[in-house]
């Protein structure tokens, strides 16, 4: 069941590979995610994604887990554990989305939740916390302890006007509407 896992993965790993480099040449440090199989950053990674390797196990999938680390403040007191779990059914079209942890006393706290694409660190900071580079263009700075993305969406003129009219019409044909 690995070797199925891992073909499934592959292809993902190249692509993320080349676009990290990429991503590199724009002045971030790369995270770089490896498989560790046995390692103490593995175990601390399952423990962390029980909910999805259960998900994974109800599929009949056995998940690769991708795992890299490296220090998120300036004086490397602050170490970050960054965990992509890989399978079928835990993947989307975006790829496979990557959590990251922070090691506060012996507990890790999660602080960025469910990115996709190649991460970076940069060389600039927010609150003493290097600013991490998503996708080679997503930044996310650190704010009130946790990091919070620098993306503004855009406004659409008169979107939510139109939900608002497709649910009526909804509701008029005796469909649910959720709220």
């Amino acid at each position: 069941m690995l070797a199925g896992a891992l073909l499934i993965a592959a292809p993902s790993l190249a692509h993320a590979a080349k676009r990290t480099h990429s991503t590199a040449q724009k002045g971030g440090d790369p995270v770089i995610l490896t498989h560790q199989p046995g390692s103490g950053l593995d175990a601390e990674a399952r423990k962390l994604n029980t909910d999805d390797l259960a998900a994974a196990a109800r599929h009949h999938e056995t998940p690769l887990i991708l795992i890299g680390s490296a220090p998120l403040s300036p004086d490397g007191k602050n170490i970050a554990l960054f965990v992509q779990v890989q399978s079928a059914s835990l993947c989307g079209s975006a790829g496979c989305s990557t959590d990251v942890y922070l090691k506060r006393g012996n507990s890790w706290s999660k602080i960025l939740d469910s990115v996709s694409g190649p991460i970076s660190l940069l060389s600039t900071t927010h609150g003493g916390m290097r600013d991490i580079l998503v996708d080679s263009s997503d930044r996310w700075i650190w704010k009130n302890g946790t990091y919070v993305d620098t993306l503004t969406a855009t406004d659409l003129p008169g979107f939510k006007t139109s939900i608002k009219r497709h649910q009526a019409e909804m509701r008029k044909k005796g469909q649910a509407v959720p709220q």
